[in-house]
């Protein structure tokens, strides 16, 4: 298992196996045919990427192990102390959990602004209970409080400020969008789920 950001793991044998069973996590091959799907989606929609970067591509389970339910693909173009772009994909029904990007130190959190290119997505955000074409993860109800439904179309967007909180799902075809923000601190992120851990742990 490669622990990365994670540490490694102390104590015996035996303690470090039951410690690795209790940590969620995806395999490796799991890992590469999501990259692969990924990559086609993008290039399905119009958007150029390398043999060479498909690897790049983040796949994020959230700690919950159920990747075609809950999780991203992301694709990080650039990430400075000023800026970030990358392009995000959800494979069909898949939802992004939600939540939202606080203050960090002097930071006052990330601004971010969505820019829908293909398929079918749905964004949740505050506001009166609209949702219709949407579903809430199955026993999650909890974990998603925004029922407020906004189908975007290719060329939509939309901005959210720090600390305004949001989840959003693909629909038949998935989705393929952009993500133009100030620089990013994923791991940081918050989230109604408590169970969610943000850096995700491949199997080796």
């Amino acid at each position: 298992m490669n622990c990365g950001r994670y540490g490694a793991f102390k104590g015996s044998r035996a303690s470090r196996k039951q410690d690795q069973k209790a940590v969620s996590m995806i395999s490796k091959s799991e890992q590469k045919d999501a990259q692969l799907r990924a990559a086609r989606m993008m290039r399905d929609a119009g958007i150029q990427i390398k043999d060479i970067e498909i690897e790049k591509i983040e796949v994020v389970d959230f700690g919950l192990s159920q990747l075609s339910v809950e999780g991203v693909q992301v694709f990080s173009m650039v990430n400075t102390d000023r800026l970030a772009a990358k392009v995000l994909v959800l494979f069909p029904h898949q939802t992004e959990p939600e939540h939202w990007h606080p203050k960090v130190g002097n930071d006052p959190g990330k601004q971010e602004t969505i820019r829908h290119i293909w398929g079918d997505l749905r964004f949740y955000i505050d506001g009166p209970d609209t949702l219709e074409e949407g579903f809430i993860v199955a026993g999650k109800e909890e974990a998603y409080s925004l029922r407020h439904e906004i189908v975007l179309e290719p060329g939509d967007q939309l901005t959210f400020e720090p600390y305004e909180k949001h989840w959003f799902q693909g629909g038949e075809r998935g989705a393929v969008l952009y993500s133009f923000s100030t620089t990013v601190r994923d791991g940081l992120d918050g989230f109604t789920d408590p169970a969610i851990q943000r850096l995700t742990v491949v199997e080796e």
